[in-house]
């Protein structure tokens, strides 16, 4: 895969992706043992715009929710979910069980007004869902409670590219070690503001 990223001035990029080999992924390509001695599945939504890999994301789901695994998943793109809605909220509805999305990306699943009609609508669906904002930092819900964080300060905000996947990474690390929300969130939003204020996302 190859990713060209224009970053303008006040730090915000513009990704133009060939996503290479991960279209043509199969379910011959299918790692069922490793799922099945994980404590957690994660998968993108980008994966969506390729019908052999949905599939496979979709039996992998299968396989983990069989084996005791979760299953966390990224809605990763506004466009993507507009493109297939519809399958994104019944993929989420049965087998996800924490779902990570940016504002615009989780406005866009159910055609929330704003932004507490967003995080309503999810609550109702997915037992953990974690929406970041911005330098507004992040709420995330679970089981009904909801939990704020504010975004982890940095010196001079550069780049934001990979600030999400930095994100999601940190919050999984804490979950897959049996920590508190609130103890996910802060290494979540640590492990973003860590990519931010440089450019280029490691």
């Amino acid at each position: 895969g190859q990713c060209f990223i224009f970053v303008t001035p006040d730090a915000q990029r513009t990704m133009c992706t060939y996503l290479g080999a991960s279209t043509m992924l199969t379910l011959d390509d299918a790692d069922k043992d490793a799922v099945a001695k994980s404590s957690c599945l994660f998968a993108e939504g980008y994966l969506w715009d390729s019908p052999s890999a949905k599939e496979m994301v979709l039996e992998q789901s299968i396989t983990a929710r069989a084996c005791g695994a979760s299953v966390a998943f990224s809605l990763s793109d506004p466009l993507l979910v507009e493109r297939h809605r519809s399958q994104l909220q019944s993929y989420v509805e049965q087998y996800v069980d924490v779902l990570f999305a940016n504002e615009d990306e989780a406005a866009m699943l159910y055609q929330s007004g704003d932004f507490d009609s967003t995080v309503d609508n999810l609550r109702s669906k997915v037992s953990t869902c974690v929406i970041t904002r911005g330098a507004l930092g992040s709420v995330a819900v679970k089981d009904g409670d909801t939990y704020v964080r504010e975004a982890d300060p940095v010196k001079q905000l550069k780049d934001t590219t990979g600030a999400g996947d930095a994100y999601a990474g940190g919050f999984l690390r804490g979950l897959t070690q049996h920590m508190s929300i609130e103890q996910c969130m802060r290494i979540a939003s640590a492990s973003a503001a860590s990519v931010i204020d440089h450019v280029g996302g490691r």
